[in-house]
């Protein structure tokens, strides 16, 4: 399956935001958000942290969800289940979120049918489908790793 253009163009006006927020980082130091989540804040993004279950993340405040973040943010990054992710993108629509990436790895993702569905009947800018390794000029080992996993399963 070939990369959208314009999903790959979305995802680069996403991560030029100026505050992000990123729900569903992990507790654990070692999962693949947390690798994301540095390589977002390396770059210079403002990160904002989203779990309920957490105070502190890489060193900063932890919220429990989108409405809960002060000031507000420019975006939200989503690593959630699909059963979550409803959840959040009603949050996104009550802070006034308008942009969001439902994340996809080598599972299902974040967002399905349902929830694109309601992105679009929202007015919800949307990534989909895309790792943000693979968004990132100059990623490295990361974006290599997520373009030969997502040719494997496409």
């Amino acid at each position: 399956m070939a990369m959208d253009p314009r999903n790959l163009e979305n995802a680069r006006t996403f991560l030029a935001q100026r505050r992000i927020a990123f729900v569903g980082l992990s507790r654990n130091e070692k999962d693949f958000s947390r690798y994301v989540f540095r390589e977002l804040a390396k770059r210079g993004i403002d990160v904002v942290p989203i779990n309920p279950s957490a105070a502190e993340l890489e060193g900063r405040p932890c919220f429990r969800r989108l409405a809960d973040v002060q000031p507000p943010v420019d975006a939200a990054l989503l690593m959630t289940t699909p059963e979550q992710t409803d959840r959040v993108l009603a949050d996104c629509v009550e802070t006034g979120v308008k942009r969001v990436w439902l994340h996809r790895g080598g599972g299902p993702g974040s967002g399905g049918e349902r929830a694109l569905a309601y992105c679009e009947a929202h007015g919800l800018e949307v990534v989909r489908d895309l790792c943000p390794f693979m968004a990132l000029p100059d990623a490295g080992f990361g974006h290599a790793l997520h373009g030969w996993f997502r040719k494997r399963l496409s």
